[in-house]
């Protein structure tokens, strides 16, 4: 390789690294349109889109250019057509990306990041702002955007509840808690595949009210993970929680199971768990988001176990599974 082209793909991945957050916004705005619903099997004329949209043809067509250009739609001499990425943002896809895509396009978030230099210089969120009192305070003030934050978190989570189920063995314990398990779908997962398991679903009161229990099984118990007491359980899963909280809030949240929980139970730590050996970009992308946005953090096996041993936990064994998460199991001392 000549010093030449290591000079020009340099040049080429910076300057993508600088505009990317175009290739975002692109796809907030189609996401938010929803575009991928009015397209079918066969291809639409952007006019009939934008008309559908009530939006500007032309800048509609720019639009999707970019986006066609990086594989998300096909523009054509007949209009536009799907691709497999494309069809995530149909909101009707078993694995539709679309409700995240908004997310992420919230003003609130987007705020966030654009923030991240007050983060960086201050020590606070991005988000600090705007919502003084931090981003669950303020989805609790804007109810829609609550909304399509809860949806969001339940689409992301499609994928990844199937693998944890398939990596790991629920059939011993008696009773799983799922503290913040937002409306069920890990823990019916587990239910529906070991019935001689019992689950509690653990959330704040608005959240349980969606989430519609119709299992014998099942019982749901609302409350705040902070000032509440949680339910007794052999084992607790904490699937993409402690991440939003810094080390303050995780503390509080792994005293409160050590509180409810007899010791020789277990506690599932499911996030990304990001390798201090290897990269890991997702995984940074998102810990820079919990940044930026929440004031968490995504934690290495190594920091998780600082907090585990801080509030009564023995970590046993983190296991890799199919997608970007990973488990840490941990014991009760």
């Amino acid at each position: 390789m000549t010093t030449t082209s290591v000079h020009d793909a340099a040049v080429d991945q910076v300057w993508a690294m600088t505009t990317a957050h175009l290739h975002a916004r692109a796809l907030h705005v189609v996401a938010d349109l929803g575009v991928a619903d009015l397209i079918g099997d066969d291809p639409v004329p952007v006019s009939e889109l934008a008309a559908a949209c009530g939006v500007a043809h032309h800048s509609l067509g720019r639009v999707l250019r970019l986006l066609a250009d990086l594989g998300v739609f096909r523009h054509g001499p007949a209009g536009v057509e799907h691709t497999a990425m494309s069809r995530l943002l149909r909101t009707d896809h078993a694995g539709s990306l679309r409700a995240f895509a908004q997310l992420m396009a919230l003003d609130v978030v987007w705020h966030g990041v654009a923030s991240l230099e007050t983060a960086v210089r201050h020590g606070t969120t991005g988000i600090a702002e705007i919502a003084p009192n931090g981003l669950f305070d303020y989805l609790a003030e804007h109810p829609a955007q609550a909304q399509l934050f809860d949806n969001a978190m339940q689409a992301k989570a499609r994928a990844d509840v199937d693998a944890v189920i398939r990596a790991y063995d629920f059939s011993p314990f008696g009773t799983v808690a799922d503290i913040g398990g937002g409306t069920g779908q890990l823990l019916n997962a587990i239910l529906t595949r070991h019935r001689t398991v019992r689950g509690i679903l653990f959330d704040l009161p608005h959240v349980i009210a969606q989430a519609g229990v119709d299992d014998a099984h099942l019982t749901t118990c609302a409350g705040d993970f902070f000032t509440d007491p949680l339910p007794a359980a052999d084992l607790y899963l904490l699937m993409e929680v402690l991440h939003d909280w810094p080390d303050r809030g995780t503390t509080a949240i792994l005293r409160g199971v050590r509180a409810a929980c007899r010791t020789g139970a277990v506690v599932l730590v499911i996030e990304s768990l990001p390798s201090d050996e290897h990269p890991d970009p997702r995984a940074r992308t998102l810990d820079l988001l919990m940044l930026a946005v929440s004031g968490g953090q995504e934690r290495s096996p190594s920091e998780l176990d600082r907090l585990l041993t801080a509030t009564g936990f023995r970590r046993t064994a983190v296991l890799d599974i199919a997608g970007p998460l990973r488990i840490a199991e941990a014991v009760a001392v």
